[in-house]
């Protein structure tokens, strides 16, 4: 392959890489402050809406420089509503329910690897 093709492939194979909206401080200080959590930062319309998520999630839409973002969340929905008016003000959409039909004390769960039996 010649150089230039090798780029091109390239190229079309690295997804593209977002920019975070929030910095890591605020990401450090979710739990803490607000008692939130972000499950999906800045995803489309699909990705938000999934039943793949707990049930106690809030689909929140806000503009963030001149975009209209959808961010999956989790938390008590006056918290929500706090922690996204500090950041965006007046870009603040709507805060609704998401779609997800997983038990919450469920989410990210994983089963308990099983022991090795011993041979007598």
């Amino acid at each position: 392959m010649t150089e230039k093709v090798k780029e091109e492939t390239k190229l079309e194979t690295q997804p593209d890489k977002k920019e975070s909206i929030w910095t890591s401080d605020e990401r450090k200080n979710f739990k803490t402050l607000y008692g939130c959590e972000i499950v999906v930062e800045d995803g489309s319309v699909e990705q938000v809406n999934t039943k793949k998520a707990p049930t106690d999630s809030y689909v929140v839409k806000y503009v963030y420089e001149d975009k209209l973002c959808y961010d999956l969340t989790r938390g008590a929905k006056t918290n929500l509503f706090d922690m996204y008016w500090d950041k965006f003000k007046v870009g603040l959409q709507s805060i609704e329910y998401g779609n997800g039909n997983i038990k919450p004390s469920l989410w990210g769960y994983k089963a308990p690897q099983q022991k090795k039996k011993r041979k007598p």
